[in-house]
């Protein structure tokens, strides 16, 4: 098994939302860096979700990947604003994965906190310049996390 940390903005997609739902395609990623990433998990795997771009940033609760090499089909939809006019039905540009809610933490582990324990050489979430939405967390860290 291995450990992930996937981003979203509350006001897009919270995890109450995924609470609410308890599963999701996890779409609309559009970062190579990323999306690889997204290739490489496997069922089982457990995810971090991390909410961005928000009073709150940091760590709010875990989720499972329990799908994986999902064709993701925001890339055909002329009204997403994830469209990707270079995708097609035969040669699809993005992939992702479904995931299921697992718990959400009582207190968000605030991206402070996570910076005051790691450097970004050990924790690509805090590595200065750093942005992407989806990244591996190191095993040897999880404890340290959670």
């Amino acid at each position: 098994m291995k450990y992930w940390l996937m981003k979203s903005e509350p006001q897009v997609y919270s995890i109450e939302d995924l609470k609410r739902e308890n599963t999701t395609v996890w779409d609309g990623v559009r970062n190579y860096q990323a999306r690889n990433f997204l290739k490489q998990m496997e069922v089982g795997d457990l995810a971090f979700f991390y909410h961005s771009n928000c009073k709150n940033i940091g760590i709010i609760g875990l989720m499972e990947v329990i799908e994986t090499n999902i064709i993701d089909p925001t890339q055909f939809d002329k009204s997403s604003p994830y469209f990707d006019v270079k995708s097609t039905i035969n040669n699809p540009r993005w992939q992702t994965v479904k995931v299921q809610f697992k718990q959400k933490f009582p207190e968000i582990i605030s991206l402070n906190t996570l910076k005051e324990r790691f450097s970004g050489d050990e924790f690509l979430l805090v590595k200065k310049g750093n942005r992407l939405s989806v990244m591996p967390v190191p095993e040897n860290l999880i404890n340290l996390i959670i």
